[in-house]
Formats: C-alpha cells, sequence, structure tokens
C-alpha cells in the first residue's frame, strides 16, 4: 500500500505577540520528524513517503494529489492537534484515504481525535501497533484487536484494548528512514552554530512522574533502551552529519546503558558532538559518567531544572531539589559541558518570583536558559488538577509559551517580564 506519513507545519499561536505585540516568544521547532521515520522504517513492505511541512509548508495538497495514499498517518502534539484534524479533513476530500493519528497528544488525549474524518488513533508508542493496523488494512482483516488502535466512532464512545509495552515495540531490526527526508536535510540545523544536526532514539519512555509532562503516558511509564549496537547503526546511517541529538525524555535514565553506550561510541572512532537530555541528580550522583560521555563527545545536556522552589518542584512532582540543580550545573561547567537548561515559569508568579528566577540564573548560570510557561496540557496531572481554572481552551495556544489560566499579574506586565527575563538569558547564550 501507499502510506503518507505527514509532519504538520508550525501553527501555534501567540497571545503575548497577538495582544501585546511581543513577538520574541514565539519558539519555532524544525528538527527532523524522527517519530515518523522511524515508523517508516518498520513499514518495510509498503511503499512509504513523508512529507515535513515544517520545512515546506504548502506541500500537503500537493503530495495527496500525486502519490494518491491508501494510508494518511498524521502526528503532532498539543499545539498541533487542530490543525491534525484539518490535514484529516482535507485527505479525506482528496483521495477518501484511510486516515490515521498519532503523536503525542493523540497518546495523552486520544478522546479529542474521535471525529469524522479519522479513522483510527494510534496511542501510545506507535511503531509496532501502526505496522499491524497498516497489514490489517492491505489484508482486510480486523482492525478492532489491536492493541494501542483506537477505531473512531464519532457518535458514541471511544474505546481501544491498552498496549503492553515491551522491546519488541522498538522493532530494533528496522532502521529509521531517513532517506525520506534527505530533501529536507539543509533545514534540519543547530541555529546557533550553523551546523546539520540529526536526530537518533536512545530510548523511550520515563518512569518519572511530573505532573506537567506528556511523555509518560507513550509507554505508560515503562522505560526501554534500544542495544547500543542500535543505536551506533543509525548515528553511522546519518553520515557525515557533524551533530547528533539523542532523542528521548531521558537518556541517562539507565546508568549500566548508558556506560555501554558510551564505551561503544568510543570504541568505533566515530567523531560527533553529542546533545542528550538528563536529569540534574543523575549528574550530581554519577559526574564520572559524564566526564567519560565528554571525551567520547558529549558537547551539550538539556537540563530540565523546571523551578528553584523545593516546594515548587515537589509540586510538580520532579523528584528533585533546587540544590541538586545547583550542584549539577558547577559539575557540568568544571566538565566543559554546556548546558540548555529549562525553567517552567507559573502564571501564578509575582515580581518577586520573576526576580528571584532573574537571581537564580545570575548565581548559576547556565548557557542557554529555555523558559516555558506552565501549561496543563490535556492528559496530564497537571491538567487535572488545573482544569477549573482554564479559561483558554484552543489547543493552537498550547505551546508552552502562553499562559491558558488567568494570569496573577496584570496580563500585560506577565508577559513583559517573561519576554526580559527570556532576553536576557539569551543575551550572552553561548553552546
Amino acid at each position: 500500500m501507499r502510506i503518507l506519513l505527514v509532519n504538520p507545519p508550525n501553527c501555534g499561536r501567540s497571545i503575548p505577540e497577538e495582544r501585546y505585540g511581543i513577538d520574541s516568544l514565539k519558539m519555532i521547532l524544525r528538527g527532523e520528524p524522527l517519530a515518523l521515520e522511524a515508523l517508516a522504517g518498520n513499514l518495510d513492505t509498503h511503499d512509504v513517503r513523508i512529507v515535513d511541512l515544517k520545512a515546506e509548508p504548502d506541500a500537503f495538497q500537493d503530495m495527496v494529489t500525486e502519490f494518491r495514499p491508501h494510508i494518511v498517518g498524521i502526528t503532532g502534539v498539543t499545539c498541533e492537534a487542530n490543525t491534525m484534524v484539518t490535514l484529516a479533513s482535507m485527505a479525506k476530500e482528496g483521495v477518501k484515504a484511510h486516515v490515521v493519528v498519532g503523536g503525542v497528544h493523540a497518546s495523552n488525549d486520544p478522546h479529542f481525535f474521535n471525529k469524522p474524518d479519522i479513522d483510527y488513533i494510534v496511542v501510545g508508542l506507535g511503531k509496532q501497533s501502526f505496522r499491524e493496523l497498516a497489514d490489517a488494512i492491505e489484508s482486510g482483516g480486523p482492525t478492532d484487536t489491536i492493541p494501542g488502535i483506537a477505531r473512531t466512532n464519532p457518535l458514541g464512545k471511544l474505546s481501544f484494548i491498552p498496549r503492553r509495552y515491551s522491546t519488541e515495540d522498538l522493532a530494533e531490526e528496522k532502521p529509521p528512514r531517513y532517506d525520506l527526508v534527505h530533501h529536507y536535510r539543509d533545514e534540519y540545523i543547530l541555529k546557533s552554530l550553523n551546523l546539520n544536526i540529526g536526530l537518533v532514539s536512545t530510548a523511550f519512555g520515563c518512569p518519572y512522574r511530573c505532573s506537567f509532562c506528556s511523555v509518560r503516558n507513550i509507554t505508560d511509564g515503562r522505560y526501554m533502551t534500544h542495544d547500543p549496537e542500535t543505536i551506533l547503526r543509525d548515528i553511522r546511517l546519518l553520515g557525515d552529519i557533524p551533530i547528533i541529538r539523542l532523542v528521548d525524555a531521558n537518556t541517562f535514565g539507565n546508568i549500566t546503558h548508558s556506560r555501554a553506550l558510551c564505551r561503544k561510541i568510543q570504541e568505533s572512532g566515530i567523531q560527533k558532538g553529542f546533545v542528550a537530555d538528563v536529569r540534574s541528580d543523575t549528574v550530581v550522583h554519577h559526574p564520572d559518567l559524564f566526564v567519560e560521555w565528554k571525551k567520547a563527545g558529549l558537547r551539550t545536556v538539556i537540563v530540565g531544572f523546571e523551578e528553584t522552589d523545593d516546594k515548587q518542584l515537589e509540586r510538580m512532582g520532579k523528584a528533585n531539589t533546587g540544590a541538586i540543580n545547583s550542584e549539577a550545573i558547577g559539575i557540568l561547567h568544571d566538565i566543559g559541558i554546556t548546558i540548555i537548561g529549562d525553567f517552567i515559569v507559573s502564571p501564578d508568579y509575582d515580581e518577586r518570583q520573576f526576580q528571584g528566577l532573574r537571581d537564580y540564573m545570575e548565581k548559576n548560570p547556565v548557557d542557554l536558559p529555555m523558559l516555558s510557561v506552565l501549561t496543563p496540557l490535556p492528559g496530564t496531572p497537571l491538567y487535572e488538577s488545573m482544569k477549573e481554572r482554564i479559561t483558554n481552551h484552543d489547543l493552537d495556544f498550547y505551546t508552552l509559551t502562553n499562559a491558558v489560566v488567568p494570569t496573577r499579574m496584570d496580563e500585560k506586565v506577565f508577559y513583559e517580564n517573561y519576554a526580559d527575563l527570556m532576553k536576557s538569558g539569551h543575551a550572552r547564550a553561548s553552546l
């Protein structure tokens, strides 16, 4: 069968820009669609194409008309959910294909997609379940008994069999189809260094219970690692791309696996710069691991510090402290690894709390601070605790840079403080 996999365009909206002319907060994401490349790798008996609308925004209709797919698969995060529905309608109108949606929002809030122009919803990690669905559609077999696949029922209740995830769902023997986005490759760059960047998965899932995070539901809390040899294979498939972003919620979630991967990279002679996500407590408890990884090419880590106040961290379910965050910053600087630090600004902030975050960032400088607004994403514990406060239900604004509940401060003043904090942090940014 002909299967078209679709990465939606950048489509989030910005309250500070639209209401107050503050245009410095809109985040434009343009990395390769690794989830679709991975799906395509496991569809090796089908004719598969990927259209990346972040790189080529107007290509969808022409691709549908030319390729005439039997299945259209659309992925997306929460702020892209409305656009995913629009694309589904366009696909139905164009060729009456089977329309399948998946990704982060589908995994956390599948009921949102129980709509007439969508046929199936992939709930959770979909590499194996999507393959099973495609094969069933081709053979005319049953589709309503595939775990992790929900057949839509717009006039009634959505039901499906939850998938029990195992390493079989990683389908490691089937590498990502990086070749399907070769013509977009020049779009996937690390802007600060003007270097091409490639994405490689080392693990899926997360065992932690941070209240704001939507990753846990993708594998129902399981953390599954790829074999180091699989990871080396995928790094080699990216050829001479100099920077490899190791893509998962916590690259060093399994210390034994991390050490084994590090040593395999060193033994292989691979010369790359690596970017990875880590927890600050992992840095503090295992500094020797990061010394070793520095030798293997680790140049930058992304650390979710989130907050500076221990009580706030506890409310977030972060299972961490401000003291550990500060210690980790010092350790990483001593090793020579640069830090992208994620911080979360609450809509409940007042002037004192904004100043507290400024003071913390001055005392504990990271190389590139990234600030988001605390957002109750549907399907997360945070959403359940805040849903009665939500006044903006338009998912286009769920970009993590908008307050969707009323701000404690005057709204314009809140966004001015937020923009000023971002601007001052980026003024001395270096990677």
